[in-house]
């Protein structure tokens, strides 16, 4: 397996924990005042969800780079 396929399945990985932590901080007390109050999520929340959409694709794009 070369490096870059290594790298390419890390990111992805990590993009799928770090979405999931932004559904799980999405579900606390703190954010849902915060979207009740303001109509948006924590930046905590939305940096998690842009992080691993980010990550994500960036992992789906080099593993399907040859």
């Amino acid at each position: 397996m070369s490096l870059n396929r290594i790298v390419a399945l890390a990111l992805i990985a990590i993009g799928i924990v770090l979405i999931y932590l932004g559904y799980q901080s999405s579900q606390g007390l703190d954010d849902q005042l915060s979207k009740a109050v303001t109509g948006n999520f924590t930046e905590e929340t939305i940096f998690f969800w842009v992080g691993g959409a980010i990550a994500a694709i960036a992992g789906v794009v080099m593993l399907r780079k040859r």
